[in-house]
């Protein structure tokens, strides 16, 4: 796994070089923003507001806005100069026990690993150390431009950071509480406990990302240029078409989509069902027309390499052309020098004229 992080872990006289690494990613879908005329991306571009012009990341810095709009620029040189002990070492402040953490403090999770043989030893020292003693371990470091708490905890045999909010940043659930007086019988409170035992337990593993999945199913179908309402049966499982005998056919779960099924379909039913595209406007066959002359490569590009083939092609069937045209005698000028006698083209010239006197040839 790729660290994002290098720094020191500070445990007394101890240091212990680390890595930090994510604990966690995300698989949710993202989508795109596009024009729904034509479908075209939509796009942001950074702009200057004094010289209305558009600027790139090397000219743009940062800026604190004051009460009074006032901007005031803060360059790096400024925040590297700042005295943060926290700035590449994970400071260790204290340990408490777990349930001394509140989980509304909970952030990020990232993993610790060891940076190297040596911090090998110092590693181990400290995860068995925060094993035995059953505690967390309460830290302070810097990480993108900020200060920030964490926890050390033992996942396994590696050592695991929660980042966590600061105190300040907690709010207190006011007013989230109803207001009215209720009263709760005993009866009540068994019968809830009774429909919590028939629920039971369940197993973290085996829950899914349901919607995600349903997301790549209309994926999947409208890259296929299918209807994705109509291949949804009841109960959320997906129509498989008749069956052998006439009936209805099998119903398949509702799952990821293989990359089969995301490949069009070639048939001539499929493309009876396409649905018809709307007219473009004029404005949008010129933006069209003006992409296209975009995305042409430049002289010298690597995508220039793509297009040979298809110049070749153009070449080749240039020559069957001239190929298949009939040849065109060359006409003879006038102040041609004559040829010798004997040559074949001499003979012909005078053959011809005798013909056109009116001779035998």
């Amino acid at each position: 796994m790729r660290s994002i992080w290098n720094g020191a872990i500070s445990f007394g006289l101890v240091s212990i070089p680390i890595k930090l690494v994510n604990a966690t990613e995300n698989h949710s879908i993202s989508f795109r923003q596009i024009h729904t005329e034509d479908g075209g991306r939509i796009r942001y571009r950074k702009y200057c507001e004094l010289e209305d012009r558009e600027v790139s990341g090397q000219e743009i810095g940062k800026g604190y806005e004051d009460a009074d709009g006032t901007i005031i620029p803060i360059t790096d040189e400024d925040l590297a100069g700042l005295p943060i002990p926290t700035a590449k070492t994970i400071e260790i402040v204290a340990f408490v026990p777990e349930d001394r953490i509140d989980p509304l403090q909970m952030d990020a999770a990232y993993y610790l690993q060891a940076g190297g043989a040596p911090a090998a030893k110092p590693y181990t020292l400290l995860r068995e150390a925060l094993k035995r003693s059953k505690k967390v371990a309460i830290t302070k470091y810097a990480l993108r431009g900020r200060e920030r708490l964490g926890m050390l905890r033992v996942v396994g045999d590696a050592i695991a950071m929660h980042g966590l909010l600061w105190p300040d940043e907690v709010r207190a659930p006011e007013g989230v509480a109803p207001d009215t007086d209720v009263t709760v019988r005993d009866k009540e409170l068994d019968l809830a406990d009774a429909l919590m035992d028939t629920l039971g337990e369940v197993d973290l593993e085996d829950l899914h990302d349901e919607y995600r999945e349903a997301v790549e199913e209309v994926v999947a179908a409208k890259a296929a240029r299918r209807d994705p309402a109509g291949d949804a049966g009841p109960g959320g499982r997906r129509r498989q078409g008749p069956g052998p005998d006439g009936g209805p056919g099998e119903q398949r779960p509702r799952g990821p989509a293989s990359p089969a099924a995301r490949r069009p379909r070639s048939s001539t039913s499929s493309n009876a069902r396409r649905p018809a595209r709307p007219r473009r406007t004029r404005a949008a066959r010129s933006r069209r027309r003006r992409r296209r002359r975009r995305r042409r490569p430049r002289l010298g590009s690597r995508r220039r390499r793509r297009h040979r083939p298809r110049r070749r092609q153009r070449r080749a069937r240039r020559r069957r052309r001239r190929r298949r045209r009939p040849r065109r005698r060359r006409r003879r000028p006038a102040n041609a020098r004559p040829d010798p006698p004997g040559h074949p083209a001499g003979s012909r010239a005078a053959g011809a004229a005798r013909v056109g006197a009116g001779g035998t040839p």
